[in-house]
């Protein structure tokens, strides 16, 4: 049986998607929309003052490039570390490791490319439940 012809493929995100962290996808490269066997990449647009529901993604890195805006990073079991990462930065999270993402102004959207080595990462993002307020 012969073996399709790879092609390079153009799209456009055309509508936003609530994922399983709780906030809008413009889904991009997948599995589903271009046939990716190893890569996800996505535009996520982080509402003035939201949050991310603490998650882990379970057996892939997620690499982000923020486009717009200040975006406060919490990890760990506890959520106790913090980083602050604005336009022009990068951010890895490495497998398993809990996290939120915080959008720090009340009144402009964040937004950033989020990439993973999964073409269907979402099937593997999996609930951390949030530590008590302290």
């Amino acid at each position: 049986m012969d073996e399709p012809t790879p092609e390079v493929q153009a799209l456009r995100p055309d509508r936003e998607v609530m994922t399983r962290q709780r906030l809008p996808y413009f889904i991009g490269i997948s599995g589903r929309t271009v046939g990716a066997r190893g890569l996800s990449m996505h535009i996520v647009a982080i509402p003035p003052g939201a949050r991310a529901e603490p998650h882990v993604h379970l057996g892939h890195e997620t690499g982000i490039y923020v486009l717009e805006g200040r975006v406060l990073t919490r990890w760990g079991a506890a959520l106790e570390h913090e980083v602050v990462s604005e336009a022009g930065d990068f951010l890895f999270v490495p497998p398993g490791v809990p996290h939120e993402a915080v959008n720090l102004s009340d009144t402009e959207t964040a937004r950033a490319v989020v990439a993973r080595n999964d073409a269907s990462e979402q099937d593997k993002v999996a609930p951390y439940p949030a530590p008590p307020a302290g």
